[in-house]
């Protein structure tokens, strides 16, 4: 804006300059124009005079016998020629010697070409000092007897321009200085305001929205400053409203549940949120603004890309994409993002996690399956031996009290399924609560084992539980933790071989004590490992089957774990055995 002040200031003294020069230049051709006119004026008074006079006393010769030249000449204040009509000079009040040659030659040609056909006129002779001629004939009876030249140089008309241009040199550097000054304070009252203006505008370019101006007029410049003030708070609100709804749509967008990816009309990928990049594990960096089709590996996800380019249509299937080892399930929503004027920008596609819901869905047809098997197998053989009785065998007692003993065991068994599966819907309600107290955890494995006695010789297995010679003590439920730790000694011991070993070992820590339940049994395989504690999940399930179990064991010790804020891991090598660990807290305050 310093550059548009000094435009300003420069454009008026420019103009003032030139008005001035323009206004000396027509003063110098005025005042020169009449001071000729009346120099000229003078000289043709004084030829008229001169010739007048010379006609009244006698004429040219007269004149000259009796000496009026040297009483004439000092009175005039220029050169006096008297010529003959054929153009000889009769007198010249300069001496000889100082006629100039070109003097004589238009004092001739005055004669000879212009004096007999006019009886006066001007001659002017240009050059450094211009010369005026001034020429009027002399009459002695009726017939003209010669000339009479008044002429001058008219120098003084040189020293007068030069001392009017001086004067105005003066003048102008005075009134130069002056509108300077002024110029500078009104150029600065006219401009400040819209410098401020100016520079208020360049920083709303820039984004700075808090600028503002203060105008102290009242004209249009406060108008402007006004207006710009207004103008920079609406879009100051405008923008953290803005930076608000994009705060907004980002948080919503980076936290939402599902993936979320943008690609732009070209095909470039332009935004991925964190769930995309936590499901798919790619990097930000690498993955945006590329080719869908270069960052994209799963050939159905791009068959859907390019339907929906292809189609405008908005899309919804469901997929299966291998990630590194597993293979998880995704629905993914399409759709095609067209703006108000059928402008196409993009397409949007959200992809929903549903691998826990299909994962659920094939357990729940799983428990379906087996809850029908294991409730099958009873309720067939009660009904079968009770047909059996029914048709003929009440008469043998001794067919008769076998028959009887394995209803009465089907229906232990069946009674002991529907009792677990109880159990273990109530420890799933949010309502439950447990009855929790302080555990002598090495005093319910003592008891564990007085109990498992009788199996431990059937099998031929040792059980060893190591422990310290103190009480180790939890908060937890008695009962529930002797229930965890009796399924998994007992599935140790019925899945070890006879003449095999099972190591319980208690580790105390600070705030926590892991029970491990080691065994040198059959082992479980890596694959299956995600499954054991799913309901009626068998591992070896002829085994299980006639081991009596319902299986539904290890669903109600998980289930009981972490309703104590416990957690429980398993290692397994098949062939070797099995660990399970279970950690539970020493007190459950802040932890429930």
């Amino acid at each position: 804006m310093t550059t548009y002040r000094k435009k300003l200031l420069y454009t008026l003294i420019t103009l003032v300059m030139v008005v001035l020069m323009a206004v000396g230049f027509l003063l110098g051709h005025l005042f020169k124009s009449y001071y000729i006119k009346t120099f000229n004026e003078r000289i043709q008074n004084e030829t008229f005079f001169i010739s007048t006079y010379i006609q009244e006393h006698g004429g040219i010769e007269s004149f000259l016998e009796k000496g009026k030249t040297a009483k004439l000449t000092p009175l005039l204040d220029s050169n006096l020629t008297i010529l003959s009509t054929s153009g000889d000079i009769l007198y010249d009040s300069t001496s000889s010697n100082e006629i100039l040659k070109s003097h004589a030659n238009v004092l001739r040609k005055i004669t000879l070409e212009k004096g007999l056909k006019n009886g006066e006129g001007y001659e002017v002779v240009e050059g450094e000092s211009d010369l005026h001629y001034y020429w009027k004939t002399i009459e002695k009876d009726g017939e003209i007897e010669g000339f009479v030249v008044h002429s001058n140089e008219i120098e003084a008309i040189h020293q007068v321009n030069k001392q009017m241009w001086q004067i105005l040199i003066i003048c102008l550097g005075v009134a130069l200085i002056i509108i300077l000054m002024l110029a500078s304070k009104i150029t600065s009252y006219y401009t400040r305001p819209i410098e401020e203006a100016t520079m208020a505008a360049i920083e709303l370019a820039k984004g700075n929205y808090g600028t503002r101006t203060f105008g102290r007029h009242s004209d249009e410049t406060g108008m402007l400053t006004t207006s710009l003030n207004i103008l920079a708070r609406n879009l100051q609100e405008t923008e953290i409203a803005r930076e608000m709804n994009q705060d907004r749509l980002e948080t919503l967008v980076e936290n939402i549940g599902s993936g979320v990816l943008l690609i732009d009309s070209k095909g470039y990928t332009t935004l991925i949120n964190r769930e995309f990049k936590k499901s798919f594990r790619v990097n930000a960096a690498t993955f945006l603004f590329q080719e869908y089709y270069s960052v994209i590996k799963d050939q159905e996800v791009i068959a859907i890309i390019e339907e929906i380019f292809r189609t405008e249509k908005t899309i919804k299937r469901q997929v299966k994409i291998p990630l590194a080892i597993e293979r998880k399930h995704f629905e993914i929503y399409g759709a095609p993002i067209i703006g108000n004027h059928d402008e196409w920008k993009g397409i949007l596609l959200i992809f929903h996690d549903i691998t826990e819901l299909k994962r659920l869905e094939q357990m729940r047809k799983d428990f379906v399956a087996n809850v029908s098997h294991e409730l099958r197998t009873p309720i067939t053989s009660i009904k079968g031996f009770s047909e059996t009785l029914l048709d003929g065998a009440l008469k043998d007692e001794k067919t008769l009290k076998h028959f009887l003993s394995i209803i009465l065991k089907e229906s232990d068994r069946l009674q002991e399924l529907i009792q677990e599966l109880l159990n273990l819907s109530k420890m799933e309600q949010q309502e439950f609560v447990l009855n929790a107290g302080v555990v002598d955890i090495t005093k319910v494995l003592g008891e564990i084992q007085e109990m498992l006695i009788g199996k431990l010789k059937e099998k031929e297995v040792s059980l060893e539980i190591k422990t310290s010679p103190e009480p180790v003590f939890i908060e937890g439920e008695s009962d529930r933790i002797k229930q965890v730790f009796i399924n998994l000694i007992t599935n140790a011991l019925t899945y070890t071989p006879n003449g095999g070993k099972v190591t319980v070992d208690i580790i105390e820590n600070e705030q926590t004590v892991d029970i491990t339940v080691q065994d040198n049994g059959i082992g479980i395989e890596e694959k299956e490992l995600p499954r054991i504690f799913e309901r009626f999940y068998r591992i070896d399930k002829a085994r299980s089957r006639d081991s009596g179990g319902t299986g539904i064991g290890l669903a109600i010790v998980k289930h009981i774990i972490e309703v104590h804020k416990g957690k429980i891991n398993v290692e397994s090598t098949p062939g070797t055995g099995t660990t399970f660990t279970v950690t539970l807290n020493k007190s459950l305050k802040g932890k429930m």
